[in-house]
């Protein structure tokens, strides 16, 4: 299909839907708003934005269908009522032909899948806008499922995303939030991830390595990727068989324990995020089953893990401490860390912003604690930090829809779950772990080549720091007519120990991955600099 022929399939959804009273409030070149005029004309819409703009992206196809999915993760740039809606959108596409994926399983593995398979099944048991599967077993009685990319794809995904690409440039350039929303920055993101997904390879690794991370743990089980028979175009995974999660009648019929199940989910998000830094950020209920093999103490499995999220150290740590202060109602210690964390500028009036923060988190405070939602909660604390200039690091907006996620999958298993009787006591015991000795140590133990080869520059970077120190003393003895006063003389010694201190600052830049573990060990090194000087 030529760009023409897809730009007049657009324009056609758009009117049917009327996407054009998206741009009702938007400043637009003369030609744009006597289009719009126009198309006035035409009988308003009876179905909400968020409806409307769902249907549109189902008509388009998979790949709009895949953009609507991401836009649903942004709920810091979208408004709510369309991220509900857009949250709603299936992936369900038909399946292409099994001579197609026979070839392709059989051009990855170079051989027949007579040869390959003990029995393969034709017919798919899923079927997604960018892959396909089908169950089988392997010669030696494994069940497995096999997962191919569709075939023409990529050609596809890239005419799709430059259209978005180019809709997003005029949203920017031509509407009043266009710099706020960023929409050239959500299309670059959307393009990007959705090629990550065409290579299986990368999903089987994220697979490996959340297996690893759950190895011995009851709470979560992850399906065991068979890399002989895995590439990029390929991924053979072991079959699991678990009761979806949406199927709660199912569920209690087991006799499930729905109590331990909806906090096990919640313990196995905090545990993802904070012990591991590898969380799984697409768990919609599709990609989630539940192991009633034991229903007092049900497990789960996860599947599909294309797209994963990590943050920071920094990240981490100022998180944290920001649930924890919001925990504690401590709205000033949450003004002061979105500072230091950097997500607000350091300009920031930090009274102004903790009393919006205040405005926000006071009220609900007022219910009780199992009626509050956590997710939410963040999400209203970004936007009110938005009012500030805030740049939110889109790791934390992924963090932040998949604990969204999470935490409604769990008051859909069990209403009165309490996700801060899990959390708040988690979290206490991971700071206290971070701060501990044998976490410095851990640090040096992992970090210690690096400063071994680095640490003849420091004795250099002081040298360097005291004779220009000695200058400074030099050159103002020498200008000195009078003789300096005594007070001048103490100013100039507190200007040569902030030289010292940004000396030992420029060593401790050296030392910054085992020091970032003491968050007060930079004010000591300017402190011992201060000290020297002042004992002088």
């Amino acid at each position: 299909m030529s760009n023409a022929t897809r730009l007049f399939t657009i324009a056609r959804v758009a009117l049917r839907y009327r996407l054009d009273t998206f741009c009702a409030h938007t400043p637009l070149p003369a030609p744009a708003r006597a289009l719009l005029a126009l198309l006035r004309l035409v009988p308003a819409p009876r179905d909400s934005r968020g409806v409307r703009l769902r249907r549109a992206l189902e008509d388009l196809g998979p790949i709009f269908i895949k953009f609507g999915q991401l836009l649903s993760t942004r709920p810091d740039l979208i408004p709510a009522d369309i991220c509900q809606e857009l949250d709603q959108l299936q992936d369900n596409v038909p399946p292409f032909s099994n001579a197609k994926f026979i070839a392709i399983v059989e051009q990855a593995l170079g051989k027949p899948v007579e040869q390959a398979f003990l029995s393969f099944e034709r017919e798919p048991l899923a079927s997604a806008s960018l892959a396909q599967v089908h169950a089988a077993v392997l010669v030696d009685g494994r069940e497995v499922v096999v997962k191919v990319i569709r075939p023409g794809i990529e050609a596809v995904i890239r005419q799709d995303t430059d259209l978005l690409l180019g809709v997003a440039r005029l949203v920017e350039k031509y509407s009043v939030d266009g710099q706020r929303l960023r929409p050239v920055e959500v299309a670059e993101n959307y393009r990007t991830t959705i090629f990550d997904e065409l290579n299986l390879q990368r999903e089987a690794a994220n697979a490996s390595i959340l297996r690893r991370n759950f190895e011995y743990s009851p709470m979560l089980y992850v399906p065991t990727v068979y890399w002989p028979y895995t590439n990029e175009n390929m991924l053979v995974m072991e079959r699991i068989h678990g009761t979806p999660v949406t199927k709660v009648a199912e569920l209690a019929a087991c006799g499930t324990d729905f109590k331990v199940l909806a906090e096990r989910g919640v313990e196995i998000f905090f545990t993802q995020v904070f012990e591991h830094n590898f969380f799984h950020a697409d768990m919609h209920p599709g990609n989630i089953f539940v192991d009633t093999t034991n229903p007092r103490l049900p497990k789960y499995i996860a599947v599909d893990c294309a797209i994963i999220g990590t943050l920071s150290e920094a990240d981490q740590y100022y998180l944290a401490r920001n649930l924890l202060a919001i925990f504690r109602r401590d709205y000033r210690q949450v003004a002061e860390l979105h500072v230091l964390s950097g997500w607000v500028p350091e300009d920031t009036p930090i009274n102004e912003f903790e009393a919006a923060i205040r405005t926000v988190c006071e009220p609900i405070f007022e219910r009780p604690l199992k009626d509050i939602s956590c997710a939410q909660m963040l999400i209203n604390l970004f936007r009110t930090a938005r009012r500030f200039n805030t740049e939110i690091q889109p790791s934390l907006v992924l963090l932040q829809k998949t604990l969204l996620n999470i935490e409604g999958l769990g008051r859909q298993l069990y209403p009165d779950l309490d996700l801060w009787a899990t959390a708040h006591p988690f979290m206490e015991r991971w700071l206290k772990k971070r701060l501990h000795p044998s976490a410095l140590l851990a640090t040096l133990k992992r970090h210690g080549p690096e400063w071994l080869e680095q640490f003849p520059q420091v004795p250099q970077l002081l040298f360097q720091a005291v004779q220009q120190i000695k200058h400074l003393d030099q050159t103002v003895n020498a200008q000195a007519r009078p003789p300096t006063p005594l007070r001048h003389r103490k100013y100039l010694r507190w200007l040569g120990a902030a030289s010292l201190g940004m000396g030992l600052g420029s060593a401790y830049s050296l030392w910054q991955p085992v020091i970032a573990q003491m968050p007060t060990a930079s004010l000591l090194l300017v402190a011992i600099g201060a000290l020297l000087l002042l004992l002088r």
